[in-house]
């Protein structure tokens, strides 16, 4: 059983829609997205009195938004949504921090 598993998988990963989807830009987007998720998550170490609440505001409304765009373009992009829901998380962690600091 486990070697019909890693059969298929290995199949998948040598397939042409495979190949086609990491030359894409539903591949590629969400990959170059990930950089602000992992600075926040990063920034989450350091002291508080970094943190520009303007720019925490504005990226929790960026990532809000393109969640929705990542679940509604068709076919639905969810290494994107994973992306974003992982920034929305982290700067709304940023946000509160902030408050408790001020």
């Amino acid at each position: 059983m486990a070697g019909t598993v890693a059969r298929k998988a290995i199949e998948h990963l040598k397939s042409k829609e495979f190949r086609d989807y990491l030359t894409s830009t539903h591949f590629w987007g969400p990959i170059a997205n990930w950089g602000l998720p992992v600075a926040a998550i990063t920034d989450m170490k350091k002291s508080p009195e970094i943190i520009s609440g303007r720019m925490t505001f504005a990226l929790t409304c960026y990532s809000l938004l393109f969640m929705r765009f990542a679940y509604k373009v068709q076919p639905r992009n969810w290494l994107l949504f994973a992306c974003h829901m992982t920034n929305e998380g982290a700067q709304l962690i940023q946000g509160s921090r902030l408050i408790k600091y001020k």
